[in-house]
């Protein structure tokens, strides 16, 4: 298994097509929910896979703090149906955050989690913060994992 965080511009088209693909089915069409995944976001963020071969196993994005928000975030967390039950999950939440606060140290770590899978966000150190929310017609929580953690 291959692990890598790269720019946009290093993902190329094979990956980029692959990272695209499993967010649009995992997201979209698993979770029945239509919406832009798109959002111009992805050309500034730094992007986080795990790999076997020329499967794309696992993806999540690193977006670093600016004037929108003062957090580093995580983002478009995502296991591949077929590599469920692996703790891939697991392991690429906490490399997240450690990447997030290794290049960010000043700035806590958001993520907008689905509100179902908070207690698995609070294994991984993240605290909610506020109440639920729908977004894109799914209840989701802020979630923080502090500079201190």
């Amino acid at each position: 298994m291959l692990w890598q965080t790269l720019t946009f511009d290093e993902l190329g088209p094979q990956k980029l097509y692959s990272v695209l693909r499993l967010r649009q089915a995992v997201f979209v069409v698993e979770q029945a929910c239509i919406y832009l995944d798109t959002d111009d976001r992805d050309q500034q963020a730094l992007h986080m896979l795990a790999t076997e071969g020329s499967q794309l196993l696992a993806y999540q994005r690193c977006i670093s703090p600016d004037a929108r928000c003062p957090d580093s975030i995580l983002g478009r967390v995502v296991v591949s149906p077929e590599n469920r039950g692996r703790q891939l999950g697991r392991e690429l939440v906490k490399r997240g955050i450690e990447h997030n606060l290794s290049r960010w140290p000043d700035n806590d770590v958001r993520i907008s989690a689905q509100a179902h899978l908070q207690a698995f966000y609070e294994s991984a150190g993240f605290v909610p913060r506020g109440d639920v929310y729908l977004e894109d017609g799914i209840p989701h929580r802020q979630m923080y994992c502090t500079a201190s953690h």
